[in-house]
């Protein structure tokens, strides 16, 4: 079985690596695609979404496997087009303290009420500053493991990301959550994201934890993966 993880674009792919490597200690392969040139360009960004990971796919999962999808944060808004341009190796998809795309439609990365704050970040520029830089050092640190080295990882690698990126609208193609989907948690406010899991009948699991708890606790996130990839 072949994990492709995706990172939210607001950051990189190290916040996924210690779970990679997870995966890879019990027998599986592990992709993380990296997409922290995606606004290298104007919009719509959504395909250069999709071509990052089909490339990185291809190249470490060549020979037409079964896929496991796991998205974080607001890469779970991408899960539909990237699942669509994958074709159908794809057979399970892992929202891990995601946002949910709708059944079909358009959906924006940025939520409405979400973009008020987003604009006054913005500078003369249009780039917001890296994602660690929105909010306040007491909130950001307990995110992290105590090792310093993989918070400088991790910020080190996070873009400017433009307002534009997240007010661009992504496509949702219907029929998209035909395979197994399902929600893992942290913690709030991704407890409402598990509620509307169980309401569209997908498998739900909770490891209490921050937002980037898969840096924390890479063992017991794996170990959710793969329980909530099985089909079955």
């Amino acid at each position: 079985m072949t994990f492709v993880l995706v990172h939210s674009p607001s950051v990189g792919p190290s916040t996924w690596a210690p779970v990679a490597a997870a995966l890879e200690r019990r027998g599986h392969t592990a992709v993380v695609p990296d997409l922290t040139g995606v606004t290298a360009g104007p919009a719509p960004y959504w395909p250069r979404v999709v071509a990052a990971v089909r490339d990185a796919v291809q190249e470490a999962a060549p020979g037409g496997g079964p896929l496991v999808l796991a998205a974080h944060s607001n890469a779970g808004l991408f899960v539909p087009v990237i699942k669509e341009g994958l074709g159908e190796r794809v057979v399970a998809c892992v929202f891990a303290d995601a946002h949910l795309p709708p059944p079909r439609g358009l959906v924006r990365p940025g939520q409405d009420d979400f973009l008020p704050f987003l604009r006054e970040l913005t500078g003369d520029d249009g780039l917001l500053p890296r994602w660690t830089d929105w909010w306040d050092e007491q909130d950001v640190a307990p995110m992290f493991p105590p090792d310093a080295a993989a918070r400088a990882r991790v910020e080190a690698e996070q873009p400017r990301l433009p307002l534009a990126f997240y007010t661009d609208p992504v496509p949702v193609p219907a029929g998209w959550d035909a395979v197994r989907c399902s929600c893992l948690w942290y913690g709030p406010p991704y407890d409402t994201v598990a509620d509307d899991a169980r309401r569209r009948g997908w498998p739900v699991l909770h490891a209490p934890g921050l937002h980037l708890h898969q840096l924390v606790d890479p063992e017991g996130v794996t170990a959710a993966l793969l329980k909530l990839s099985r089909r079955s």
